[in-house]
């Protein structure tokens, strides 16, 4: 039987029951010409070495965009399994919604909604054991893929619900947490955010906070903090730093993506870069219809800056209408004010990357550009793989 989010319920009994979209085919995003050589190459590498989305939320959004606010008052989160298993993905590192408060208030994030979708998900996925294994250690990842289940990294945003508590980021690893970011887009007690006009780097807080996840083994995340904090954090801390999700400034000019300081000193330190995909982001001048071309074009001028070492795959996708989401959204999750820059026309959806689902066509793409077997194993996943080993003790 199919995994199916809280199967231990009764939809429409024990929960609003929403009617959700197809988790795969949607609509008509472009797949990736191969001939069958290629189609089999793909095939082979995405069965014999793990392959890793940095950023992704997997979860389901319901077909009218609208009722998506209720269905987060009910604090159920539901997770697209159908797409999960047709992605081919071994490990997704999963950021859930991070907090009601953050899409239906300008109030902050909050501790105890943080809490409440951890324990909500983690719930969900005890009943769905078969389909996904919780990552908490390297270990995890290649029994996921042993056993034919993909393995979830829990991962918050922002470190914003901590507040002024180091200790909670403790709590937050006990819970199961592996990556967390220092700040969303707008500025907290850590950090200057990117959507500010102003970046002051990363307060007395912030410095406390990199050290405490260092000493816990805790990814740091800096893909929506302000160009200096982002510095400061990687200077500071330890051991590498991750940026999850963004893409190359110098080819779409948005405080949303990195300019190539921060982009270098990240890989310096032996961090890793991963590309992102959300709709609207990874623009350039030649492919301003956001879409699967645009997107590697970001992969390659990243690679091209810093090597292939240090780039890797965080699409930031979801099941569902997700421009839709992104529209509805974009005050509360500090888009359209990250976004201020060139014009560009306004996409259903991005073509050729769509949701998890299509991560084969980043590989297929990959093997018809004529990359070696050895350089997309890395950014697949392997260069992932070094840094984790580094920074989870």
């Amino acid at each position: 039987m199919p995994a199916k989010s809280y199967p231990y319920l009764r939809e429409g009994v024990d929960y609003q029951a929403f009617k959700f979209p197809p988790e795969v085919n949607r609509v008509e995003s472009r797949r990736v010409k191969t001939t069958p050589d290629e189609e089999a190459r793909v095939a082979r590498l995405m069965k014999e070495h793990l392959m890793i989305s940095l950023h992704d939320h997997p979860t389901l959004v319901p077909e009218n965009i609208m009722e998506l606010p209720e269905l987060i008052r009910q604090g159920r989160d539901f997770t697209g399994y159908q797409g999960l298993k047709a992605s081919g993905l071994h490990v997704v590192f999963d950021n859930m919604l991070d907090g009601t408060s953050m899409i239906t208030s300008q109030s902050g994030w909050k501790w105890h909604d943080v809490l409440y979708d951890l324990g909500m998900r983690l719930c969900d996925f005890a009943h769905n054991h078969a389909a996904v294994r919780v990552v908490r250690r390297i270990d995890d990842m290649y029994l996921a893929e042993e056993q034919g289940q993909v393995g979830i990294v829990m991962s918050v945003e922002a470190a914003t619900p901590i507040e002024n508590e180091v200790d909670r980021i403790d709590i937050l690893y006990g819970l199961g947490v592996r990556c967390m970011g220092l700040v969303y887009s707008e500025s907290n007690a850590l950090g200057g955010g990117l959507k500010e006009a102003r970046d002051g780097g990363l307060s007395q807080l912030g410095r406390q906070a990199v050290r405490r996840m260092n000493q816990l083994g805790l990814a740091i995340d800096v893909s929506h903090t302000g160009d200096q904090t982002a510095l400061d954090a990687i200077e500071l801390s330890e051991q590498p730093v991750l940026i999850t999700h963004a893409g190359a400034r110098a080819l779409w000019d948005t405080p949303r993506m990195k300019p190539d300081d921060v982009i270098k000193t990240c890989a310096e330190k032996g961090g890793v870069f991963g590309i992102e995909a959300a709709p609207h982001t990874t623009l350039t001048e030649r492919h301003k219809a956001h879409s699967l071309e645009g997107y590697m074009e970001h992969f390659e001028y990243v690679a091209n800056l810093v090597g292939l070492d240090h780039v890797a795959f965080g699409p930031d996708t979801l099941f569902g209408d997700h421009a839709g989401l992104h529209h509805v959204f974009s005050r509360a999750m500090s888009i359209s004010s990250a976004q201020t820059g060139p014009e560009f026309p306004v996409v259903d959806y991005v073509d050729g990357l769509e949701n998890p689902a299509e991560y084969p066509n980043i590989i297929r793409w990959l093997v018809t550009h004529g990359y070696s077997d050895e350089d997309i194993v890395k950014v697949a996943g392997g260069n992932i793989l070094r840094v984790l080993e580094k920074i989870w003790v």
